[in-house]
């Protein structure tokens, strides 16, 4: 049920989105400045790895070297040696703690100004700071500070691409999240695979990620095309509805989500009767829809995102395309908060969400953090990031270091379970596999907060929403 307005569920309680922005713009003018330690950390840790490295090999010989001690110099290696050993039933020396830099940074890199940045933007960096404060109050991990940086990549690949250097190699940044776009993620992914830094993406949701591009310093969070085509074209078929037309946005993503739900429509017995494709933040969308309604299609998939699907939806009401002319609008990826603008036009539809802050009772009290500073309920891209930096922190305290690989490793041996995330874990192709919900859009309760807007259809389980290990493409994978 959701929580009394009285709890702080309301707009009295929020604090303006734009003082979260203007913090995110700020801390990226202090990143483009060369602030703070953030330079010397980089030119440090790229010094130390490179030391450590040659060393290893120069102290390790050639394979197959004779090297010749004579009694004196071992019986003093063996003294040397035997030096550093704790004596019988004294404790051992206690574990090192390695941090980088002095610090572990974290970079929300995210879109602030185009078609995903209500659904990520300044709520992606504030559920970033949630979980760095629900896990450490004074903001430290094994007694070093914990940084976040934010900045806009304005959902384009050469400025995603080159913050996300500058990040790398001058602020020493150890971890990227959000990287809402396909075309941002799968750029910075291939970047923090050169340079051994980890990427969590939580924003896009291109199978490439954890395919063709995968990475062994990558892990897909939160959705991805297969399972938002599978679940949601899956129920429709199962309705009957077998002819689709699909709207699709012409970059990445929208790509990749037409043609998994492509494949889920034909595969079931389906038949695609068209598709046409839009540029990114098209206001205008008329013509589109027209031609999907000549079709004849009994489902119109909408295969893009945020702004770009709500105005679909608004447009098709105006031309009495939908449920009147006898066709079922279906967005293949749509947010809570595009579904909240969209009002009356959206009741009655079918969606596949990874998080919905009505769930349980863990759902709806991190929700209540974030509505009470965001004045929003989160998406499911936002809470995906509030989840991989808490995972990613207590990784770090447990394995007693922030270096790349170690940490990984940690993650991966780890269970995924938290406010957000439901018996996730994370496979050899980075892929978080996680239980996943269908449902469908209600008219929100009376006397509600106004985001009581889902009702769930059903639990899908982790192992039935993505994608199977057998069919990934991804080389990391020993067959």
């Amino acid at each position: 049920m959701p929580i009394k307005a009285s709890s702080g569920w309301g707009p009295q309680g929020a604090a303006p989105a734009d003082k979260a922005r203007d913090q995110g713009k700020g801390q990226s003018r202090g990143l483009r400045a060369g602030q703070g330690t953030g330079q010397g950390r980089g030119q440090g840790r790229g010094q130390g790895r490179g030391q450590g490295r040659g060393q290893s090999r120069r102290q390790g010989g050639a394979p197959g070297r004779n090297v010749s001690l004579g009694l004196a110099a071992v019986l003093a290696l063996a003294a040397g040696l035997g030096a550093g050993l704790p004596a019988a039933g004294q404790a051992a020396a206690p574990k090192q703690v390695a941090i980088s830099g002095d610090a572990v940074k974290i970079g929300v890199l995210t879109d602030m100004s185009s078609v995903s940045s209500d659904n990520a933007g300044t709520g992606s960096v504030l559920a970033a700071q949630l979980a760095i404060e629900e896990f450490a109050a004074d903001r430290k991990v094994l007694g070093k500070p914990i940084e976040l940086l934010s900045a806009d990549h304005q959902g384009k690949t050469d400025i995603g691409a080159n913050l996300a250097g500058e990040w790398f190699d001058r602020q020493g940044v150890d971890m990227i999240t959000d990287l809402t776009f396909s075309n941002v993620a799968l750029a910075v992914e291939g970047l923090a695979r050169d340079k051994r830094r980890l990427t969590l993406i939580t924003g896009a949701g291109s199978l490439a990620i954890t395919n063709e591009q995968c990475s062994p310093y990558n892990v897909h969070w939160m959705y991805d095309t297969y399972a938002l085509a599978k679940a949601t074209a899956g129920a429709l078929l199962d309705q009957g509805l077998k002819t689709w037309y699909f709207i699709t946005a012409d970059y990445a993503f929208g790509h990749a989500l037409e043609k998994d739900a492509r494949a889920m429509v034909e595969g079931a017995g389906g038949k695609v009767l068209g598709s046409v494709r839009h540029p990114n933040l098209s206001s205008d969308q008329s013509s589109y829809l027209l031609q999907a309604q000549q079709s004849k299609a009994q489902v119109i998939g909408l295969a893009n995102a945020g702004i770009d699907t709500l105005n679909t939806v608004k447009t098709a009401a105006e031309f009495g395309i939908g449920k009147s002319s006898g066709q079922t609008l279906a967005p293949l990826l749509s947010l809570i908060t595009e579904i909240h603008g969209m009002g009356e036009q959206a009741r009655g539809m079918v969606l596949t969400t990874g998080f919905y802050w009505d769930r349980d009772e863990a759902a709806r009290a991190f929700s209540k953090r974030f509505f009470d500073r965001h004045g929003k309920v989160p998406t499911m891209m936002q809470a995906a990031v509030y989840s991989a930096v808490l995972h990613y922190l207590k990784a770090i305290r447990e394995a007693g270091t922030d270096e790349a690989e170690t940490v990984m490793k940690t993650m991966r041996a780890s269970e995924v379970n938290d406010a957000v995330i439901r018996n996730g874990r994370i496979r050899e192709d980075g892929r978080l596999v996680h239980d996943m919900l269908l449902v469908q859009v209600k008219a929100p309760a009376a006397g509600g907060n106004g985001w009581d807007l889902y009702e769930i259809l059903r639990t899908v389980p982790g192992d039935q929403a993505f994608q199977p290990l057998a069919e990934s493409r991804c080389p990391l994978i020993k067959r």
